[in-house]
């Protein structure tokens, strides 16, 4: 059986294609659904319509391609705005498709079983208008947050302002101040993935390598330096997704910050994600 799962989120709108226990492929449109959230907790008219059309879009692929269930879910911009619902609504009026709103909790547990499946260890998610941290030993979770900061938010509120940005993520990490995670650390997402590629030197996504790839708080703190320092146009031709260029290097310095915060020495980058956690969550009706 072929399913397909759809993460609405504050960035990009993701599709992922599963059949026989494996992701056949994987596929993103940046919509910038949160755009202006961290300033007024309010989705825009035109973010609600291009992404509900994304959403449409990949539903209608996803069918054409045999899809016979198709789900969807919706991360921090519907939850945090007040209008997020209409959404919700839109995406309806498209396709005949119910799409669920996770909670921060929920979003965190679902990259930690993509991620890790029933393995103990730990998940960061920097996303764009939340971050997720999630930790499990011994087969139980022995930390679970949702902090109100991501990449976008950070660019909306801070630009490259420098000095803005550490003052902002400093004041949401302060949440987590003492907390220590437990065992192999893994970063998901697309801040952690261009990261990846980045310092790989790739200019064009290449999951194979970006998977496992690891991440040293020194490598963060160096890319967080460089990308700082280049304009937006000179970003765009070092990422491997050009669409990011505006909000990766607030996404870095967000990183490094929590490496710094978490006392990581290290991470490893994983393509898999919240899409796979969601995935076992509705086909297996729990997550590992």
């Amino acid at each position: 059986m072929k399913i397909a799962v759809i993460d609405i989120g504050s960035n990009s709108v993701r599709l992922m294609m599963w059949a026989n226990g494996k992701t056949l492929y994987k596929r993103l449109n940046s919509t910038r659904l949160g755009e202006g959230v961290a300033l007024r907790p309010v989705l825009k008219e035109e973010a609600i319509e291009r992404t509900a059309q994304a959403v449409a879009a990949f539903y209608r692929a996803a069918v054409g391609d045999g899809a016979e269930k198709v789900y969807a879910f919706a991360t921090a911009a519907v939850r945090s705005a007040e209008n997020g619902s209409a959404l919700n609504e839109r995406v309806a009026r498209l396709c005949p498709l119910c799409v669920e709103t996770v909670s921060g909790e929920e979003e965190a547990q679902l990259a930690l079983a993509g991620a890790l499946g029933a393995e103990d260890g730990s998940v960061i998610d920097v996303g764009g208008a939340s971050t997720e941290i999630c930790s499990r030993s011994c087969g139980k979770l022995r930390f679970v947050n949702s902090l109100n900061v991501g990449a976008v938010r950070l660019y909306d509120r801070c630009g490259d302002d420098r000095d803005k940005l550490q003052a902002a993520i400093g004041e949401a990490l302060a949440p987590i101040g003492g907390t220590r995670l437990t065992g192999r650390a893994c970063a998901v997402g697309g801040t952690a993935t261009t990261l990846a590629a980045y310092a790989l030197g790739l200019t064009v996504y290449d999951g194979e390598r970006i998977d496992g790839a690891r991440l040293t708080a020194t490598d963060c703190g160096r890319c967080a330096d460089e990308l700082l320092a280049m304009t937006a146009e000179e970003r765009a031709e070092r990422i491997c997704d050009r669409r990011r260029a505006d909000i990766i290097a607030g996404g870095a310095l967000l990183l490094a910050e929590l490496m710094k915060k978490l006392s990581l020495a290290e991470l490893f980058v994983s393509d898999r994600d919240n899409l796979e956690g969601y995935l076992y969550r509705r086909c297996l009706h729990e997550l590992p």
